[in-house]
């Protein structure tokens, strides 16, 4: 058995009527729990479930339905609530799903019809149906007890097998590294499905034997895959009197905002943890400001969510913290981190990795062994004189400019760069011009802005311009922004010849 449910049975033995688990609508005992979870074991294994996925809001079923999984020792596949019908079918078909237990039986019934793959309804059980499919088996690798999918910028996101040793190694450390304890509630902001969410969200608290709040999205502000009310959050967060919390960066800034507005910082709050897109500095710096206890880290599907973490005995500004302690980074010749120590199983159809896991992002690590993470090695773009930009380095020197709240830098090829940009409302083109030479006298000339472009409405993963968490979609900004952008470009050269001549 799992070190995490073996902690959750003797929890049961000495504090059974200890919070375990609470929802919108009800709070569970650790002996609840402990009893679901055998209970939801024996359902998964008499209906000859081999692969489950789980397509539900967050709630209680959820997390009993996944640990469920655990028990009968069934892989568990999480699918996102923001993945479109054909990401949803892809990942049944590619991790051989054949059985899902949702609260969204009549979409996925039409979805498999539409599809043309065979099901059955065989039972309710803890507020979800189980769904039996008939789908080609997919041979997982040896000890998956997780696939996550990445959110991709394709229609087909990749399925990364983690083997459920690797995945409590990761939460033994999270453990530790936020000094978690029986005396913590966690509120749960983002979606189950979200590996980071599920791992240090859920199974961290429960390792603990504290209480995880898992309401649904919509209690605590959340729709669709970008839509926010920092006033429900903030509720939230009071009403479950949370200690601890994750959020991803725009969740952060509304936090910040509704602050700095007059509005208390929920008073129990110990730890927020942000990750899973950078964090403009100057959020980070009013966050500090404000007495908002926020630590940022970094991490990678790949490698059970969390590498790397800043804590409150172990901080520095601007760094995404030291690696976790059952890992090791370096870094490569080109700038690109490595990670020496427990990785994921393989994608689905493809082997597993060396020991060293090339992460494909660009940083460096400073004296004391902080991990600063500065760029995505293939978003790097080499300009017409021969010098390689990492646009994330000069979109942070951009951002902490309060004018500025989101902004995409190009220059693959050209002489200079160009950046898309996203102001405040009403913000005067002189100001968005001060603050682009703002930034310039802090970068050396082949990383200046030559030119930048008002976006014509903010990037958000609606309109598909960013990852549902939070990360800018280079390709696509460009597909919108190209007309202008060479534009830009063909008259400054146009400019340049008439001059000569």
């Amino acid at each position: 058995m799992s070190l995490l449910l073996q902690a959750i049975a003797a929890h049961a033995r000495n504090v059974p009527l200890g919070p375990a688990l609470a929802d919108d609508a009800r709070v569970i005992t650790y002996a609840e729990l402990n009893a679901a979870i055998t209970t939801g074991a024996e359902v998964l294994q008499s209906s000859g479930i081999t692969t489950l996925a789980l397509l539900a809001d967050n709630g209680t079923p959820w997390v009993v339905s996944d640990l469920a999984a655990r028990h009968a020792q069934i892989p568990c596949v999480p699918l996102p609530h923001f993945f479109s019908p054909t990401q949803i079918v892809h990942a049944i078909r590619n991790s051989g799903v054949n059985g899902v237990l949702t609260d969204r039986v009549d979409d996925l019934v039409l979805l498999l019809e539409q599809t043309g793959i065979a099901y059955q309804a065989v039972t309710a059980w803890q507020g979800l149906t189980l769904i039996r499919l008939e789908v080609d088996a997919v041979e997982l690798p040896v000890n998956t007890a997780k696939v996550t999918y990445t959110s991709g910028t394709t229609g087909d996101p990749k399925g990364v097998c983690l083997s459920g040793e690797h995945i409590e190694t990761v939460v033994q450390s999270l453990l530790e590294a936020t000094s978690a304890s029986a005396a913590d509630r966690h509120l749960c902001l983002t979606p189950l499905s979200t590996l980071l969410e599920n791992l240090a969200g859920v199974y961290v608290p429960l390792l603990a034997g504290a209480c995880c709040c898992v309401p649904s999205l919509k209690t605590v502000g959340l729709s669709g895959a970008s839509g926010l009310d920092p006033m429900r959050m903030v509720k939230s967060l009071s009403d479950f009197q949370a200690t601890t919390a994750i959020m991803a960066p725009q969740m952060l800034q509304a936090l910040v905002a509704v602050v700095a507005q007059g509005n208390v910082i929920p008073r129990h709050l110990r730890f927020v943890a942000v990750g899973g897109a950078s964090v403009p500095q100057r959020v980070l710096a009013q966050a500090e400001q404000l007495g908002i206890p926020v630590f940022e880290g970094y991490g990678l599907s790949e490698c059970a969510s969390v590498v790397s973490l800043n804590t409150p005995s172990c901080r520095r500004s601007g760094s995404a913290g030291r690696p976790l302690p059952h890992l090791e980074l370096c870094i490569a010749e080109d700038g690109e981190v490595l990670v020496s120590g427990p990785h994921f199983l393989g994608y689905i159809g493809h082997p597993g990795p060396n020991e060293t896991w090339p992460t494909g992002d660009i940083g460096y690590l400073d004296a004391d062994g902080f991990l600063y993470i500065t760029g995505r090695k293939k978003n790097m773009f080499i300009t017409s004189f021969g010098r390689n930009v990492s646009p994330e380095w000069v979109e942070s020197i951009l951002l902490q400019n309060n004018a500025i709240l989101q902004v995409a830098v190009f220059g693959e090829g050209q002489p200079w760069n160009t950046a898309v940009v996203v102001a405040k409302p009403d913000t005067s083109q002189a100001t968005l011009q001060r603050a682009v030479e703002q930034a310039n006298f802090q970068l050396p000339d082949y990383a200046r802005i030559g030119n930048w472009i008002a976006a014509k409405s903010p990037f958000s993963s609606v309109n598909g311009l960013l990852t549902p968490n939070g990360r800018l979609r280079r390709d696509a900004i460009f597909e919108v922004y190209r007309t202008r952008i060479d534009a830009i470009y063909d008259t400054s050269l146009e400019e340049k010849i008439h001059a000569v001549l």
